[in-house]
This record gives C-alpha cells, structure tokens and sequence, in this order.
C-alpha cells in the first residue's frame, strides 16, 4: 500500500510536469481562405498573410501584440498610403515600382502561397512570387520562408527568409523605398511618445536615420501597456548591416538601395541570387524588458 502510494505520487507529479510543459509550448495554427493565411497562437489570432491578386505585394496585417491583441502596425495611412503593415517591396527596379500604389507600374504576385506545417509549435508558409509589369519582362523572382513562433506569452516571433533570384540583368536606382519595412500603428509612434532605437543606443529618426544598426526596436504606451516591434537583419545578410531609413512617424526599413556604393545604383547579374533573411519580435514590454539585445545574440548564431 505504501509503495502505490509512491507511485501514484510520482505519476502525478510526472503528469503535472507534463502539463506545464504543454502548456508552455504554444500551439500555433493557420488556415488559408482564399488569397490569405490567418495565423493564431494558442487560439489567439495574431496577423494574417494577405497576397491577393489585387494588391501591390503580400504583406502582414494585423500584426497583433501579445499584450494587448491589439495592431502594432498600421495600414495604409492617408499620408502614405504604400505603408501596408509589415511588407517587402523595392521601387525604381529596371524601371519598374514594386513599392508605392499604381498596380501598372509593377506588382510582386504570389503563385500561391501554402501552409507547410501548422498546429505544433511553429506555423511555415511558402510562396512564391514573380515581379512584373505591363508590356516588360519580369525582373525578379523570389521564394520566401515565413516561419512562426511563441517563445513566451509575452513574444511573438516571425521570421521572413526570402531568395530573389534575377531573370535578367538588374538596376536599381538609389530609392528610398526598398525591401523589408514595418509601419507602426500612429499610437505607437515618436511623434505620439513612442520610442526608437537601435542596437548602439541611438534614439529616434535624430538619431537612427541613415546609421547602420543590427536591429530597430519600436515601442509605446497604450493606456498602462507597453507594447511594440523590432527588426532584426541577419549577419550573413548582403550590406550587413545595412543603414536604416526612419521616420519618426512609425516608419523603419533597413535599406542599403538608398546607400549604394556608386552613390548612383545597385546593380545585379541575370542568374544571380540574393538571399535576406529577417526576424520580427512582437513584445510587451521595452527593449530592455524584451530583452532585445540577448535574443538579437541568439539570433545572430542561428
């Protein structure tokens, strides 16, 4: 009787252990309607993949904080209105814009984007994407891995791994607006109290515009909340790592077509591959709290 006492003990104290790890692990899921892939995590929805036919380039929107389930990015604001969300796009590309509004100046189409594995601990998406306009060649084609994660309850984390390769020799003149770019929701701006900076301590578009930094954190209050977004570029990114361009309106892209060598253009042979790789961290708390830097270390190994 006493030893199946014992038993009995260590079982459940086994199976509590188990619980607690089950619970600790999210559950992440997706389901694809249509042109569009809704992410959740542990039943939560936290951003939809949106690559319909009909818009300029895929991009992310909602991008929900995991405090208060509320968008840390905007869509579209009246301003400018080729800010969606969380997106990648470039202009001035063979003469060609795959980033400001104007479908007949140049659209990124998907050919499908699918969900690879859901319902454990990561959502991954694939797609593939064609760069064309009317009546021109398309220039680019590119394959992206978007991979998505809930380290803690208080993290959210995408990573977006993209291969473009060239169809034909490529130009693309000195832009402002080119790959990887976020646009914060207003409440979350500087210029409603929010704060920027960059991996030196740099603060703000005073201080991070035009400077070369590993990763931008963007963050402010909502109500007692404190809630916001940071990038990060990989190291074995090409221009690593690259300037950023800032606004203090809520925009942050780090951007090396607006700093080329020449001063003049950046310029890439047909059959030429360039790969770029990217990690979005959506958070409670600051970047101290965060911990922003320790997890860029970690990602920097990976």
């Amino acid at each position: 009787m006493k030893y199946s006492r014992i038993i009995f003990a260590v079982l459940t104290l086994s199976a509590l252990l188990l619980q607690g790890q089950a619970q600790a692990q999210a559950k992440v899921t997706a389901v694809k309607t249509g042109p569009r892939i809704d992410v959740s995590i542990n039943n939560r929805f936290f951003t939809s993949y949106l690559f319909s036919p009909d818009e300029k380039y895929p991009f992310f929107f909602p991008v929900n904080g995991p405090a208060t389930g509320g968008s840390v990015t905007s869509m579209r604001n009246s301003d400018y209105p080729h800010h969606s969300s969380l997106f990648f796009g470039c202009d001035r590309v063979n003469g060609g814009n795959y980033w400001q509004e104007g479908l007949e100046r140049g659209r990124i189409i998907s050919t499908g984007a699918v969900v690879a594995e859901q319902g454990g601990e990561r959502v991954v998406i694939l797609d593939e994407c064609i760069w064309k306009r009317p009546d021109a060649p398309a220039p680019v084609k590119d394959s992206r891995k978007i991979t998505i994660t809930a380290p803690t309850k208080e993290l959210y984390q995408l990573d977006f791994d993209i291969t473009m390769e060239m169809l034909m020799d490529v130009t693309i003149e000195k832009t402002n607006h080119s790959l990887f770019s976020g646009r914060m929701d207003p409440d979350l701006s500087v210029k409603n109290g929010g704060v920027m900076i960059n991996a030196e301590g740099a603060l703000n578009e005073k201080g991070t515009f035009g400077a070369a930094s590993p990763w931008i954190d963007f963050y402010g209050k909502r109500g007692a909340v404190t809630e916001g977004m940071a990038i990060f570029q990989h190291p074995s990114n090409p221009w690593y790592p690259s300037p950023w361009f800032t606004r203090d309106y809520g925009f942050f892209s780090p951007t090396p077509m607006y700093w080329p060598a020449d001063d003049k253009a950046t310029r890439l042979k047909k059959g030429e591959t360039l790969t770029l790789r990217y990690r979005v961290l959506v958070h409670a708390g600051d970047h101290q709290t965060a911990n922003i830097a320790g997890l860029f270390e970690k990602y920097k190994a990976e």
